[in-house]
């Protein structure tokens, strides 16, 4: 008996592989005769180097390849087995492989074992390329019917494998695929193979190849709508598909359908609640979870979800019941009152020894209950709030920011809460969400802020994480000064400076200096003055020359300090980095003549900025090829910094690209350009979609075409755009058409106008659009198109040019100073609208402001009530005149009625920026 102490934390004990030694060992494949035990040791010696990420050269992988190869004389299953893992694996890097083609598929053979056939179809997929795919077609067809479930899964999962490369041939196979998804076999034993005599007991009923073959044919059709609207409804009937992963692959189809097409929503929604009964737990769940991501889901729907759901909260396993508060918390995040019903099943979960499950019941509590057991659920919540980790304590503590905002009496009380669990242990993303917690109660409950700002000044006193610090430090700059008593936040600033790093004491010299800038009294000015002065001995030069920075401007007129130190603003990052290097790389030498323009620079909120460059690294990030999803995508940033990015950027892209077309080159920059409009559904033939650019003097107007058709080109491809001028104001310039658009290949037209009343007018008007080309049909033999065609004409939407084209969204530190003087030199348009198109004011808030083109300040894209609202807009023409805009909503059982009120320095503008809504 071993005495040895065992370190469990010491690396694993075992064995070391050298490649070259293993490489050599390899000869043992080429012995006669041959020993199943010994290869099968080799072979897995390469399977832990190839797993463990070590790469064969190209030679070395060549020759392990053909050598394996030779283990074909052999019989012996588990050898075989281990031969094809290999194989598939070496299949990358190992030249002249398809030579191996036909010893693999002697193991296709209907005589062959069924564990062969399985593993041969797998590395026969992943060895032979596109050219030959068709030599092996009868193969697959055969393995994809085969009686055997796990053949039949081979034999599908290596077609997924082999549609990019042979797309046209795998469409064949359409019918084989429908016969494997309607079949009722399943698999028995360990991979579908029966081991034992004892088949009946260890039959699985998991019929796999259905969910592989759904899969399959959603790949084949994802082309065609309508076969794809067929598909779903063929095997979402009931019984037609046992296995529940297969009808989880139907249930994301048929929400998809109903996200994309309005007119498919009914039938594919019916289906899903049909789905909310399903036998299948898993099936259950996955259609709940498509109703609730469903777009404007409506009463009726979320009450049938929540039933369902409400059901699952009492079974005794713990997994569905978290599966089921979980969905329940998120529904409850935008529809409360649908949640109700289950409140008492609820309430009971918040004693469940499953912690998880308790977080989830008191979230979704705090989100549905009403203003009086605000108190009993904080006490409940504090119970527990030490036993759970920090991801549900943020949950929680993003459920109370929702409640704060709902209910503002109760807001001591939680803030009393929120300052408690600042003290407590916790990560830094736990504390950042307590933190931004407290900033909004600052922003949107005024009678907050004083003790809020406390309780932040007490935290940054042993505040750990340097980041949050120096937000804190930040926010009291900002709001400490508007406060009655700001004397008293001056000394935890001071702290600070005194006991942080460099960082956090460069943050607090600048917040020092809000309170000494614009100050009305005298003491507390020199008080500032003499701290900001000992900070000029700082051992950091950041720190020494922002005091010394903030010295000086405070000896400035408090109007030229206040533009430097409380200025709420900063150039766009993106679009400044973008210029510049288009100033620098210019091929133009003369463009150094002339100084860089930092008035071409959009000026935005430091918020807006952030949003900019969070964006930007979404929209860099590497792609992924993800499955169908089950709704619409959640937006990644607030509307308002967006659409004022996008305005800016789609200008700046515009005409970049312009440059290279001397037409319209000669039209100078792009003012605004538009987002594309599409004006064909798109499933039809011709798919066509139009951007409105608007220049000094010229409309242009571009229409991105794809042509869809097999076998056709479309060439001299052009638009038709007449104008429903009534004025004249518009006049044709010139048409750059298309030359050729072959299948799938997407090519533009462009169609420009001038403005007959010069760069002083507006004009409002629809344009009707009409596609003509020359249609010719491909020789499939040959690949080129026949010399004769036919002339045809294909009517699309018309386009609308609305006043909305004339402005972009800018920012502005203070609205009622530009509402003052915008009404003082400009015109002013009013107009009240019924909008029964719109369910809530949150939606009502975005669609406007985007319809309007204009940004709202004051953080009135929040909407904090459920029956009012006022949103504050602003914005530029493409001129550089102001447009202001004032919408007052209310929402009634009728719908929604606003009235819009746009004040504009040039004549005609309100109106027609009003207009864009009517």
């Amino acid at each position: 008996m071993s005495y040895a102490k065992k370190d469990e934390d010491a690396e694993p004990s075992g064995f070391k592989l050298d490649r070259t030694i293993v490489f050599q060992d390899a000869r043992l494949f080429n012995s006669s005769p041959i020993s199943p035990r010994r290869c099968r040791a080799l072979l897995t010696k390469i399977a832990m180097l190839l797993f463990n990420g070590e790469k064969f050269p190209t030679n070395e992988a060549t020759t392990l390849f053909f050598s394996i190869s030779k283990l074909f004389q052999n019989k012996d299953p588990s050898l075989r087995q281990m031969m094809y893992l290999i194989l598939k694996e070496l299949s990358n890097s190992a030249e002249d492989i398809i030579m191996s083609t036909s010893i693999i598929m002697k193991d296709m053979t209907v005589g062959s074992e069924v564990v062969y056939k399985a593993n041969s179809v797998r590395a026969l997929c992943r060895i032979i390329d596109g050219t030959t795919v068709q030599s092996i077609e009868r193969m697959i067809k055969t393995a994809i019917v085969d009686k055997s479930p796990s053949v039949s899964s081979a034999a599908l999962v290596s077609s997924y494998h082999l549609l990019p490369i042979a797309r046209d041939v795998v469409r064949r196979w359409q019918s084989e695929t429908q016969e494997a998804a309607a079949s009722s076999k399943s698999g028995g034993g360990f991979l579908g193979f029966s081991t034992s005599s004892s088949h009946s007991l260890a039959a699985s009923t998991n019929y796999m190849n259905q969910y592989h073959a759904i899969g399959l044919l959603y790949q084949m059709r994802s082309h065609d709508r309508m076969a794809l609207v067929k598909m779903v409804q063929q095997y979402g009937a009931a019984g037609a598909v046992k296995s529940p992963a297969g009808v989880m692959m139907l249930v994301r189809l048929a929400a998809r359908l109903a996200e994309e097409d309005p007119s498919l929503r009914k039938p594919m929604m019916q289906m899903l609640d049909s789905w909310l009964r399903h036998k299948s737990e898993m099936v259950n769940f996955e259609a709940a979870k498509a109703i609730i991501d469903m777009r404007d889901v409506t009463d009726g729907e979320a009450a049938q979800v929540v039933h369902v759901l409400q059901l699952f909260l009492t079974s005794p396993r713990a997994v569905t019941k978290f599966a089921a508060i979980r969905l329940l918390h998120q529904l409850a995040s935008f529809k409360p009152n649908a949640v109700n019903p289950a409140n008492q099943d609820i309430e009971a979960l918040i004693g469940n020894a499953n912690r998880s499950i308790a977080t989830f019941a008191i979230t979704t509590l705090l989100k549905t209950g009403n203003e009086a057991s605000v108190d009993r659920l904080m006490k409940q919540i504090s119970s527990f709030m030490s036993e759970i980790t920090d991801e549900f304590k943020i949950t929680i503590v993003e459920a109370i920011r929702t409640l704060c905002l709902k209910f503002p009496s109760k807001q001591a009380g939680m803030l009393t809460f929120l300052s408690g669990i600042l003290r407590d242990e916790g990560g830094y993303e736990f504390k950042r969400a307590v933190v931004e917690s407290m900033f909004d109660l600052i922003k949107f409950v005024p009678g907050s802020k004083e003790e809020t700002l406390s309780h932040l000044c007490e935290f940054i006193e042993d505040c750990e994480f340097t980041k949050l610090a120096v937000r804190i430090l930040h926010l009291i700059g900002v709001e400490g000064p508007k406060t009655p008593n700001p004397t008293k936040y001056i000394r935890y600033i001071y702290n600070r400076v005194v006991l942080e790093n460099a960082l956090v004491r460069a943050a607090a010299v600048t917040a020092l200096a809000k309170f000494g800038v614009g100050q009305k009294d005298p003491e507390v000015k020199k008080s500032v003055t003499v701290l900001l002065t000992r900070c000029l001995d700082d051992t950091d030069d950041e720190v020494r020359d922002r005091a010394a920075l903030n010295l000086r401007l405070m000896k400035e007129e408090d109007e030229v300090a206040e533009r430097f130190i409380k200025n709420d603003s900063m150039f766009s990052l993106s679009t400044f980095e973008h210029k510049l290097v288009m100033y620098v790389t210019s091929d133009d030498k003369s463009v150094f003549s002339t100084a860089f323009d930092i008035a071409s620079v959009p000026v935005v909120s430091h918020e807006q900025a952030l949003a900019e460059e969070r964006t930007k690294k979404l929209t860099t990030a590497t792609p992924t090829l993800k499955a169908p999803s089950t709704g619409p995508e959640k937006p990644k940033m607030n509307g308002a910094a967006e659409r004022e990015s996008n305005a800016t950027n789609a200008a700046q892209k515009y005409t970049d690209i312009f440059a290279n077309i001397p037409e319209l080159k000669a039209y100078g920059p792009v003012l605004k350009s538009s987002a594309p409009v599409e004006l064909t559904e798109s499933e039809t033939e011709y798919v066509v979609s139009a951007v409105k650019h608007v220049f000094k003097d010229n409309i242009v107007l571009q229409y991105d075409i794809k042509n869809t058709l097999d076998a056709t080109v479309l060439e001299n491809v052009l638009v038709v755009a007449q104008p429903q001028d009534e004025e004249g104001e518009l006049e044709d310039d010139f048409v750059i058409p298309s030359p050729a658009l072959k299948t799938n290949e997407p090519g533009v037209v462009y169609v420009a106008f001038k403005k007959t009343g010069g760069d002083d007018s507006f004009p409002i008007l629809s344009f009707a659009n009409a596609l003509k080309f020359t249609s010719k049909e491909i020789d499939p033999t040959t690949g080129e198109a026949e010399d004769s065609g036919y002339d045809d004409e294909y009517e699309i939407e018309p386009l609308e040019l609305s006043g909305a084209d004339y402005v972009v969204p800018a920012f502005a530190g203070n609205f009622d100073h530009i509402w003052e003087g915008t009404g003082a030199n400009g015109e002013e348009a009013s107009e009240t609208l019924a909008l029964s198109n719109m369910k809530n004011l949150t939606d009502a808030t975005e669609q406007l402001a985007s319809t309007l083109s204009l940004q709202p300040l004051d953080g009135t894209d929040v909407v904090l009530s459920n029956a009012t609202h006022t949103l504050k807009l602003y914005g530029k023409s493409i001129k550089g005149g102001r447009v202001a805009g004032l919408v007052k909503m209310a929402l009634a059982k009728s719908g929604l009625t606003v009235k819009i009120t746009i004040r504009a320095e040039e004549p005609g503008l309100a109106q027609a920026v009003i207009s864009s809504v009517a």
